[in-house]
């Protein structure tokens, strides 16, 4: 018991699976019915599952995609990428623009969806040419799209806020017919286990994060650096199109300015409950993952607990800097004295008389 208490506690999970702990204790207490899961048909006829779990999952999946690709980032350039949102825009209007041009059939949306990585690519790596060939910081170096992202996807569909409508794209979008789940929630699991059997099966993450701690060390290993950060901001490219194309297919349309506004500080905030460090090196992309169904969490129960959408942001924020302090150095360390304190065993004295250390 004690043994699995300082494993847990010593692990980079602990962070993000005490915040989740929390919310659900906070949600039992407000309302046990906010975790009932019911069957109902929808409008196009279906039996689907329906409540508020199914809504967080569903609702996150944008974000938890985007958060892997902000935690790779983080991990190798000690920095943030702040314009994943302003390249969704982008890779959603190729997206768009592509499928408004043809009959939209399965081969065209895989076209589609092929078009808006390869262009979601090279702005990404445009970028990341920025970071590890001009050593210029990350999170300046991504404020270039971050302010002209959005227009430039305004441009592409000449100025005009396009929708696309087929029973193909609803299916990305919503619900496959005779599957009880969102397709989204089935696109992240899909996307989570290849991540996970690229990190496992390859040399990647260990190269991502040697890179990050210690980059000269890395190139005397014989990695380089720039292409590790090049590769990163490469599957952050995808990362974006996907996330961007889920969210054309829920809505059936494509805004600018609004598609994924501010999901990029959502991200960031994602990471960093998930446990990770914000200044790069080790990552755990478990946690991250977490972390954004967290931030969607604390969204669904603001909302349920009548909160308006003005004010929501104001208290996600107060609650995410009572997570972030938590979770600090400084109180980890408080919490590691009194867990030592708490269950340290006694030791023996000649086999006469137990001595307790505090």
């Amino acid at each position: 018991m004690v043994n699995s208490l300082k494993k847990l506690t010593q692990s980079q999970l602990a962070m993000p699976l005490f915040a989740l702990f929390l919310v659900v204790i906070f949600n039992l207490f407000r309302d046990v019915g906010f975790f009932s899961i019911s069957v109902i048909t929808n409008n196009y006829g279906n039996t689907v599952l329906s409540g508020n779990i199914i809504s967080i999952l569903n609702g996150a999946s944008e974000l938890a995609i985007l958060a892997i690709a902000m935690t790779l980032v983080t991990s190798v350039t000690k920095g943030q990428d702040i314009s994943v949102g302003a390249l969704a825009a982008i890779a959603g209007s190729i997206f768009v623009k592509v499928l408004r041009a043809n009959e939209i059939t399965m081969p065209v949306i895989l076209m589609s969806l092929l078009a808006a990585v390869v262009v979601a690519i090279l702005f990404a790596l445009f970028t990341g040419t920025l970071v590890s060939k001009f050593n210029i910081q990350p999170m300046i170096a991504s404020l270039i799209l971050f302010t002209a992202g959005r227009p430039i996807a305004y441009w592409i569909n000449g100025g005009a806020t396009p929708n696309v409508e087929s029973p193909l794209l609803n299916y990305i979008g919503s619900f496959i017919p005779g599957i009880p789940i969102p397709t989204p929630i089935l696109i992240i699991i899909v996307f989570g286990i290849l991540v996970t059997l690229a990190l496992r099966f390859t040399n990647l993450g260990l190269y991502i994060q040697s890179v990050g701690i210690n980059e000269r060390a890395a190139r005397l290993n014989g990695i380089n650096p720039v292409f590790m950060k090049l590769l990163v901001f490469m599957i952050l490219g995808v990362c974006v199109t996907i996330a961007g194309s889920i969210n054309v297919c829920r809505i059936g349309l494509i805004n600018h300015e609004t598609i994924l506004l501010d999901i990029e500080m959502d991200a960031i905030l994602a990471v960093a409950i998930g446990g990770n460090a914000l200044s790069g090196g080790k990552f755990k992309l478990a946690g991250s993952v977490i972390g954004a169904y967290i931030i969607q969490a604390l969204t669904i129960t603001l909302y349920a607990m009548q909160v308006s959408s003005t004010a929501v942001k104001a208290y996600k924020a107060i609650v995410i800097i009572a997570l972030v302090v938590i979770g600090s150095p400084v109180i980890q360390e408080w919490a590691l004295k009194l867990r030592d304190r708490l269950f340290k065993k006694p030791k023996k004295n000649n086999g006469e008389k137990l001595i307790w250390h505090y």
